[in-house]
């Protein structure tokens, strides 16, 4: 079913949905939130923009495969596993490393951070691939 009004507040909701993805993302160290549940919302976008233009629109518009999204997921899963390891410690210690010291940038670079990126391409990733053979079940 195409509507008119729910395409044009489309164009303005995912945007809405995907940078509330990223507040929330970014905000989910020191309070709620995080990686899934940006990563949730994040999909949320895409779901919507599926429903409104169709499945294959909204692939065209993610330019990456979804299964894709899990892959680089799961890499910065273990990346963020390993990082530790080979500083001698257990692996997903969390390591951090202050760049205010070299860039005056209050900015925190962490293995937590790496594997909350992880997470939020995983629950993107898994979600879309549901939402994408569920919409193609229905047109078949």
């Amino acid at each position: 079913m195409k509507s008119l009004i729910l395409a044009s507040a489309t164009r303005l909701l995912i945007a809405i949905l995907f940078l509330f993805s990223l507040f929330l993302f970014f905000r989910g160290h020191d309070e709620p939130g995080g990686g899934f549940i940006g990563g949730l919302f994040g999909a949320g976008a895409f779901t919507l923009y599926a429903i409104a233009y169709g499945s294959e629109k909204a692939k065209e518009t993610l330019r990456v495969h979804p299964i894709s999204l899990i892959a680089w997921g799961l890499v910065a899963l273990v990346i963020s596993g390993l990082i530790p390891m080979f500083m001698g410690e257990a692996f997903l210690t969390g390591k951090w490393l202050f760049l205010d010291q070299y860039l005056n940038i209050d900015f925190k670079l962490s293995t937590p951070l790496i594997f909350d990126i992880g997470v939020y391409l995983c629950v993107v990733g898994f979600i879309l691939v549901v939402i994408f053979s569920l919409e193609e079940e229905q047109e078949e």
